[in-house]
Order: C-alpha cells, then sequence, then structure tokens
C-alpha cells in the first residue's frame, strides 16, 4: 500500500516483489516500475540497483519493508528457522542499504525502515520475532549516527496491531515445518495461541496510519527518529512501560543508581532536548 499510496501522489517509485503476479501487478500501477527482489539474495539486490542507477532518476529514499514472522519458545526453536527470520529482517535491510548507499549519499536522501513494537517489547513465543526486530532498532539508530555527515535522514516506524497476512503467513509456515505443539514443554500455551487459530488479523485498523507515518518520515523536513504507530491505546501503553522497565532495571540497585528525583531530572532533560 505504501507504494501505491506514494505513485498516487506522483511519486516514481521502484517496488521491489519477488513473485511473478505481484511484479506484474505492480507494473500496472502508473509511476511503479517493478523490480525483482529477495533481500536474501544479494545478486538480486546488485540487478536492481543497477536498474534504478540506469533508469536516470537516481534514489531519493529506500524503505526497508521486507519482513516475516516466526513464533516458538526459544528453546524449541530450530536454529534453521532463527536464520531465516534473521536473514530476511535484519541482513535484508543490511544489505539493501549497503547496496543503495552511493545513490543515496548522492541525493541526501532518506532510508525508513520498517520495525515493530515488538522490538521493544516482547510476549510468550514472540522471541525470534522481537530479537530480529530489536536488532533493526539498534541498525536504524546507528545508521542514523553514521549517515549524519551525508546528510541522509534515517527513520523507524514501529507499527503494532493492524491488519496485515503477517498471522497467516506464520501459521502457514509452521504448519509446512511440520512443528509439533501435541510434544512442546508449552503445550497448553500453545492451545490458547492466536497464531494456531489460522493467524486471522481481519478484525484490525487498516494500514493507512502506517503509510501516513511513512510519509512524514520521508518528506517531513524534519523527521522523528522513531515512529510509534499502533492500532490501540492498550498497546502504546505496553510499549512504553516495557521501556520504561528497562529503564527502571538498569537503575536499580546497579553501582551508579540514581534515586527517583534523579531520573525524573534526566527524564526532563532528555524531553527538552528532544524538544528543541
Amino acid at each position: 500500500m505504501i507504494a501505491e499510496t506514494l505513485a498516487s501522489k506522483g511519486y516514481f517509485v521502484y517496488a521491489g516483489a519477488r513473485k511473478a503476479q505481484d511484479l506484474e501487478a505492480l507494473n500496472a500501477i502508473e509511476n511503479i516500475q517493478s523490480v525483482r527482489l529477495d533481500v536474501t539474495i544479494q545478486g538480486e539486490i546488485d540487478a536492481a540497483v543497477d536498474t534504478v542507477s540506469n533508469g536516470g532518476r537516481g534514489l531519493y529514499a529506500i524503505i526497508n519493508n521486507a519482513g516475516v514472522g516466526l513464533m516458538a519458545p526459544l528453546i524449541e526453536l530450530d536454529e534453521t528457522d532463527l536464520d531465516f527470520i534473521l536473514d530476511v529482517n535484519v541482513y535484508g535491510p543490511y544489505r539493501v542499504t549497503r547496496a543503495f548507499a552511493p545513490l543515496l549519499i548522492a541525493s541526501k536522501g532518506r532510508v525508513v525502515n520498517v520495525g515493530s513494537i515488538a522490538g521493544v517489547q516482547t510476549r510468550l513465543f514472540y522471541g525470534p520475532y522481537s530479537m530480529s526486530k530489536h536488532a533493526l532498532e539498534a541498525f536504524n539508530d546507528t545508521l542514523a549516527i553514521e549517515l549524519a555527515r551525508f546528510d541522509i535522514k534515517v527513520s523507524i516506524v514501529d507499527p503494532g496491531g493492524f491488519n496485515s497476512d503477517i498471522g497467516k503467513n506464520i501459521f502457514k509456515r509452521m504448519q509446512a515445518k511440520g512443528m509439533d505443539f501435541e510434544h512442546s514443554r508449552y503445550r497448553g500455551d500453545w492451545k490458547m495461541n492466536w497464531v494456531l487459530a489460522g493467524g486471522d488479523l481481519s478484525m484490525m485498523k487498516g494500514p493507512e496510519d502506517i503509510v501516513a507515518t511513512v510519509e512524514h518520515a520521508l518528506f517531513d523536513a524534519d523527521p522523528r527518529r522513531r515512529y510509534m504507530v499502533v492500532g490501540d491505546p492498550e498497546r502504546a501503553e505496553m510499549t512504553m512501560r516495557a521501556l520504561l522497565r528497562r529503564m527502571l532495571e538498569l537503575n536499580e540497585n546497579q553501582p551508579y543508581t540514581y534515586d527517583r528525583d534523579g531520573l525524573i531530572k534526566l527524564l526532563d532533560e532528555e524531553f527538552k532536548a528532544l524538544r528543541c
């Protein structure tokens, strides 16, 4: 939806996809040129760079939107599954950004990474996905520091609670892998898991807020380093509490500990710095 929205507003978009039918459908949209792109295959990334370079339009921004999901207890997770999710969600953005960096430096452009609130907080069975998205948070922050000298602005958009196919795709992969829930140490918890009910998220809000946020990160004169875009206030509170809890855990009974007043002073100073 991001590509279609940008194209409808007159921006020319190179849109990556893996499947032939998706590539064909994208090419039928005005202002979109599809590019065969699997972010786990360096040859396809290099070919995409050649396509954009030879197009003569330059490149204003890249949106690292490719991502996959996976759910499993970490102590029962097959290493090949962990390789799979990290290859797409972490190495994918790294490969794509590195490959397109010369074009971005030339244009003093933008990088927008699509993360998740699962990169900030986690729950039972979310370990593989949270690990990958937490890594993307670090990737985003370091990239922002390193690319600032080239006047490139970097942002991460962290959605949560929206309608997408990620749950259905997780369920399909788990089925294809033949994951054994009956003999799991977490058998009772699996029976309550939403993904095993089919992973349907159609009752959630549509992605319009996410698209609008990506646009802000792309075109605002002073984009934010990170954006939290959630479908309900409960998810916002859960995410902020996770960050506050981590701060308090780092502070509790440590060699250099702040009291409550000291923490509030730090918060006020950072709040003021952010608003400057």
